[in-house]
């Protein structure tokens, strides 16, 4: 019989999200269903009909905490090699993740990610019965070692600022690691509305691989946005990022930079502007029903994202509107930056 311990322990093994487990142990005995509890003492029980188990219900059931805040994501960002999780279950034996990228696959019984570059695939297999997971992938970073004067491969990145530093506990060291994104991989689904594709940089079209940083955690606070949106009876199928991950060479000089930090959120991969065009025009969405298209609709979006800092504090950042100029129209810039801040801007975010 399973104790609440064990079982968490199965469910930071199955999926592997390193993660998990501060909000696993936080949760204590009260944070384990009686489904999870079901499912994960039959997966690691002998006797059990494992191949009965291994249902894409009994997986996204175990995935959850993978899923983040919103229920939404669906990927994980790691470093090659990195352990999936760091305590294996002596109940756990026997079950192992199969990675899949193209006609490249790793097996691990030491929930260890990858040690090649890619995106990936994930199976569960408990025996002989084996089940991928749906709609979910591993991403593992190029590393910036790599990095040789600026550039990976063909692709011009820069380099940080150095000795700036900005408020305490936010990050600004430069990024240990890169998403690779091919033409083949660039609609990769970040979350049910985001794509890799979504974040790039507005430069170097015909430059592939790509090179990007995307934090999962902003990813994970825009879902719950559009999630308080669509409470509100506002349509958000149509949701676009007007600027995403910007790489420093790109922040500093590319398009029309008038506006932008010189430690700018955006080059951290943390920060997105977005706006809602549903009616697929180009423009935001007239959000607040009064007829016009302006700051104030900006302002709707600012709204649902106070709504979702309360209700998740460990997604607080800085959120600033502004208004449209002859190069876009309104749109919201939403960060997860780590410390609340707010202000109204000019030119881009």
């Amino acid at each position: 019989m399973f104790n609440a311990g064990s079982v968490l322990v199965l469910v930071l093994f199955a999926m592997g999200w390193s993660w998990s487990i501060a909000r696993a142990r936080a949760a204590g005995e009260g944070g384990v269903t009686a489904v999870t509890a079901g499912i994960s003492s039959a997966l690691t029980n002998s006797k059990a009909p494992s191949a009965a188990y291994l249902t894409n219900a009994a997986l996204n059931v175990l995935a959850a905490p993978a899923r983040g805040e919103s229920g939404k994501l669906r990927v994980k960002i790691l470093q090659p090699g990195t352990p999936i999780a760091p305590i294996i279950s002596d109940g756990a034996r026997g079950a192992g993740i199969t990675f899949s990228a193209g006609a490249v696959a790793e097996s691990t019984a030491t929930m260890t990610a990858p040690r090649r570059v890619g995106i990936w695939k994930l199976a569960l297999s408990v025996g002989s019965a084996v089940k991928p997971l749906a709609d979910f992938s591993l991403i593992t970073l190029r590393p910036a070692a790599e990095k040789k004067g600026g550039r990976l491969g063909l692709y011009y990145i820069g380099n940080w600022p150095t000795g700036k530093r900005g408020r305490p506990g936010t990050n600004y060291e430069a990024p240990s690691g890169f998403i690779e994104v091919t033409r083949e991989s660039q609609n990769t689904h970040l979350s049910e509305h985001f794509r890799l594709k979504d974040f790039f940089p507005h430069d170097q079209a015909n430059v592939w691989p790509k090179y990007i940083v995307v934090d999962i955690k902003l990813i994970d606070k825009m879902e719950l946005v559009l999630s308080d949106l669509q409470k509100q009876g506002i349509n958000t199928k149509g949701v676009r990022v007007m600027s995403g991950f910007r790489t420093p060479q790109y922040n500093s000089g590319g398009g029309d930079p008038r506006g932008r930090a010189s430690m700018s959120r955006h080059m951290y991969g943390d920060a997105a502007d977005i706006f809602i065009d549903s009616d697929g025009n180009g423009n935001m969405d007239d959000l607040n029903r009064d007829g016009r298209v302006n700051i104030a609709d900006a302002r709707v979006i600012l709204a649902a994202v106070n709504r979702v800092e309360r209700a998740h504090p460990s997604l607080v950042g800085g959120c600033g509107v502004y208004s449209a100029n002859s190069a876009h129209g309104p749109f919201t810039h939403v960060d997860t930056r780590g410390y609340p801040a707010r202000w109204t801007g000019t030119g881009d975010g």
